[in-house]
């Protein structure tokens, strides 16, 4: 799998509407997003069900668009493959759901899940938070840029990194081993000029 230098995350929390949602997947494809996650951690399965439809409907065949922690579901609603966490369900149990060509990735937050999760089935590994992030209740240690340079050397998977990633530090991401960056934040407030300048960054 070859990733695009952006990997957007779309998180559908409980003060995002479903019309706002849809409005930000296609001003971020207007910014040049070709893969993008959708996540939800406060609907239930039939919300996000026709959510995740409706989302792969309106971001077009040439974007990619992964669901997070539901491989059930992801199958369900067409889309092209499942994002896990260490705490769901494992990539040998998403594999089994999403055979190939859909996808399957998996965060990691130490070498030792980098490690285990080379010699699985994922076919791309995020490592983080590489930064301080506010995108989650309780996030993981931050493992920084030298952290990430020893993850790139314990992987030859796609790498995608994670965690308070900016338009300030991207450059510095790639350049230590990540092929693809995740952004949630940083594109929120004009998500089609943000796209377009972290593209342009990472050229």
């Amino acid at each position: 799998m070859k990733l695009p230098r952006l990997y957007a995350i779309v998180d559908r929390g409980p003060n995002l509407s479903f019309a706002d949602s849809r409005n930000y997947v296609q001003e971020l494809v207007r910014g040049g997003v070709t893969l993008l996650q959708y996540r939800n951690k406060s609907g239930d399965a039939a919300e996000m069900l026709s959510e995740a439809r409706e989302l792969k409907r309106i971001a077009g065949p040439g974007v990619q668009v992964i669901m997070n922690d539901r491989a059930d579901l992801s199958v369900a609603a067409g889309v092209d493959g499942v994002h896990v966490g260490q705490d769901d369900i494992s990539v040998r149990g998403a594999r089994a759901m999403c055979a190939m060509p859909l996808i399957v990735g998996i965060s990691t937050h130490s070498l030792k899940q980098m490690e285990e999760a080379d010699v699985s089935s994922a076919d791309y590994i995020a490592f983080g938070p590489i930064f301080a992030t506010g995108s989650k209740m309780n996030p993981d240690p931050v493992v920084g840029l030298d952290g990430l340079r020893a993850a790139r050397g314990k992987t030859k998977k796609p790498l995608v990194a994670i965690g308070g990633i900016t338009l300030e530090n991207c450059e510095q991401v790639i350049n230590a081993g990540a092929d693809a960056v995740a952004v949630i934040s940083a594109l929120k407030s004009e998500p089609k000029r943000a796209a377009e300048e972290f593209l342009r960054r990472m050229m």
